[in-house]
């Protein structure tokens, strides 16, 4: 098992994540901003290694503005050597790297625009991934979407998209359920129809789901996932107390956190979306492989 993190570590000295507002882009300030991303990501991803932290999401943020029209600068070329090194770092230390598009990146929608903006920011996600020569266990995980007042239409509506978008993004994309629209069993009808892989997330299930078991869920979810996608990832966190339904918690629930691990069969990397990130996936490595 690989234990991680997303985006944020609060134990190095930067941010991997640096943008600026649209009204002061110029192609120079967006070198400089992708060069500190790229520089702070290598000391994330040293601070992992070193502390056997061996799954990460990358930023969206990454790279600022990438998908949006502004931006018309050659950054793949410009730092490709960058993207290099990062590549032989992840694939020389067996590091799993995953990345989470804004929940406004959407298959379903009901607006062409919104379809156009959000299939050129996957296609953003996975050129990065493929600038590092990342094999196709990268992944990009995105939710199902909305429902539009039809769930079966924008289910429907998500499969006709999927089914128009590039092989490269086919090949890295997977779906999560979520807490309010699609649960498990809606991912598992539509991976009926597209082979796509889920990513099960422990927290969602818990607050949407069929009556079905943690237990049970993965088991389904699991054989979603093939050789060449690497073994299924799945997302943990616990309700935050008095929070907002499905507000991820401050810090890890040790009691929580152990109930949930022991319901999951199998072979499989954890992202842990807790907020002090980096801190509970520490802990959470500490109880799980001492």
């Amino acid at each position: 098992m690989r234990i991680g993190y997303p985006c944020l570590n609060h134990s190095v000295p930067c941010q991997a994540n640096q943008t600026f507002r649209l009204r002061s882009y110029t192609p120079e300030l967006l070198v400089t901003k992708i060069q500190r991303n790229l520089a702070c990501l290598h000391q994330i991803l040293c601070y992992n290694i070193q502390h056997n932290l061996r799954f990460f999401r990358i930023s969206s943020d990454l790279i600022p503005f990438a998908s949006h029209q502004v931006n018309q600068y050659d950054w793949p070329t410009h730092f490709q050597a960058e993207f290099q090194h990062l590549g032989q770092l992840i694939r020389q230390h067996e590091l799993r790297i995953s990345m989470h598009p804004d929940q406004f990146t959407l298959l379903n929608p009901l607006a062409p625009e919104i379809l156009a903006r959000s299939i050129a920011e996957l296609d953003y996600h996975c050129q990065l991934l493929d600038l590092m020569a990342l094999d196709q266990s990268a992944k990009v995980q995105i939710h199902v979407g909305g429902v539009y007042g039809d769930k079966a239409a924008a289910m429907a509506r998500f499969c006709q998209n999927y089914r128009q978008l590039p092989d490269r993004i086919k090949r890295r994309l997977v779906i999560e359920n979520d807490e309010v629209s699609y649960s498990v069993q809606d991912c598992l009808a539509l991976h009926q129809q597209l082979q796509i892989p889920i990513l099960l997330d422990t927290l969602h299930h818990e607050l949407l789901n069929q009556g079905e078991s943690l237990a049970t869920a993965f088991a389904a979810v699991r054989p979603t996932w093939s050789a060449a996608d690497g073994v299924p990832m799945v997302d943990y966190s616990s309700q935050a107390p008095a929070g907002r339904r499905g507000k991820h918690a401050a810090t890890l629930d040790a009691a929580h956190f152990q109930m949930i691990v022991t319901q999951l069969t199998g072979d499989y990397d954890l992202m842990l979306e807790i907020k002090d990130k980096e801190q509970s996936a520490l802990r959470a490595a500490h109880l799980l492989l001492g």
